[in-house]
């Protein structure tokens, strides 16, 4: 088990308790990516945490199938899905590399909240091309903190190396855009939904 696989799993319970930091921000988020959605479409959503977003979006969509590193969170993600009687949704454990998705031609593919606590941004979005069918959308929301207060980027390391934090790219919103279109995606919509948390939206075609 990696270190990241671990903070995530100690956390679980916590962070699935915890209420949404901007609800108006957050709903935005939903409505304009499923304004992208058809209810034939196969979808994968990466870094699925506790669920959340996977349950909120089922009904749009024919199928979900929403990963995450951390065995802890699908675990309570499961149990939301059997709470709330959602059928269309399976959860699973999986790496950001998507090894076992290879040959699935998903119509759509999601990131809310992921991008920047990888370490190998590119890689990460090479795959997510990969595993797209010929148009398919890319849709994610992403922290971009290279602009915040420059304490946070030292304050960040100390951090992690107490396990009290995971690993974080600061990105600028352009650099984001930048490494989504050289992974072969043709961006149709962007923009800010979180501005306090500077969360960063993208929906992206794939191309080539």
């Amino acid at each position: 088990m990696q270190a990241s696989d671990v903070f995530w799993n100690r956390i679980a319970r916590k962070y699935a308790a915890s209420p949404v930091a901007d609800p108006a921000a957050y709903a935005h988020t939903l409505d304009r990516t499923r304004s992208y959605l058809n209810a034939s479409d196969q979808m994968l959503e990466v870094g699925c945490g506790t669920g959340t977003t996977a349950l909120h979006l089922a009904d749009a969509v024919a199928h979900i199938t929403a990963t995450d590193i951390s065995s802890e969170m699908t675990k309570i993600a499961k149990e939301k899905a059997d709470a709330a009687a959602v059928k269309n949704v399976t959860f699973a454990v999986s790496d950001t590399q998507l090894r076992d998705f290879a040959d699935s031609g998903f119509d759509v593919v999601t990131a809310f909240s992921l991008l920047h606590l990888l370490p190998d941004i590119p890689e990460t979005l090479s795959r997510v091309h990969e595993v797209l069918r010929p148009d398919g959308l890319f849709v994610s929301k992403t922290v971009c903190l290279a602009e915040d207060n420059p304490l946070i980027r030292m304050a960040v390391p100390v951090l992690q190396w107490i396990g009290k934090a995971p690993y974080v790219t600061f990105l600028r919103p352009e650099q984001l855009e930048a490494k989504i279109r050289a992974a072969g995606f043709e961006i149709v919509e962007s923009g800010e939904h979180n501005k306090r948390s500077r969360g960063h939206f993208v929906v992206a075609r794939k191309s080539g």
